[in-house]
């Protein structure tokens, strides 16, 4: 099965490829996402998409008790939505992550949402974040051992053999 098709119609990253990043979130749709074209609403696909990307922040180091503390948190600066294929009611979907780039003070991600029912790739979420300094309210630097978490991630992610799909509009 495809996951990215190109414009001339041959698959670009084949979907097991996509099926190998790290799953953050797993969900059965129920029937209040719903609305009235009978398939899930596009809020719901930001929150889970949301949702995954908690679980991603918090794997590297970006947690509750981190964010508690109230000295540091981190803010969205971009995000771009693509949608692929429908998700209806009943249907599970997971939601895979790869990092794409880290500076001293961002990280960008893309996330793809993979209907395990209809083995098909439903959507793409790309953010842009940026780690910020809470009392100023601006952009400052990681600590350490969460960079180093987000390198090791980077790392790996640099080495697979198929370029992410990115949109092109964001900039570290």
């Amino acid at each position: 099965e495809c996951g990215i098709w190109d414009r001339s119609g041959s698959c670009l990253i084949p979907l097991d490829l996509i099926a190998q990043l790290p799953r953050y979130l797993r969900k059965t749709i129920p029937p209040d996402y719903l609305d009235l074209m009978g398939h899930m609403n596009i809020r719901w696909y930001f929150d889970l998409f949301a949702g995954s990307g908690r679980r991603f922040f918090s794997s590297h180091g970006l947690n509750e008790d981190y964010f508690r503390k109230g000295d540091f948190g981190v803010f969205t600066l971009k995000q771009y939505i693509q949608y692929f294929a429908e998700v209806r009611v009943g249907q599970t979907v997971a939601i895979r992550t790869r990092l794409t780039g880290r500076s001293e003070k961002r990280f960008h991600f893309i996330q793809f949402m993979i209907n395990e029912t209809t083995n098909q790739l439903s959507a793409t979420f790309e953010a842009l974040i940026s780690h910020g300094g809470l009392n100023r309210r601006r952009a400052a630097p990681m600590p350490a051992y969460i960079a180093e978490k987000f390198d090791a991630t980077l790392a790996r992610d640099q080495k697979r053999e198929w370029e992410a799909p990115l949109c092109g509009a964001m900039r570290l």
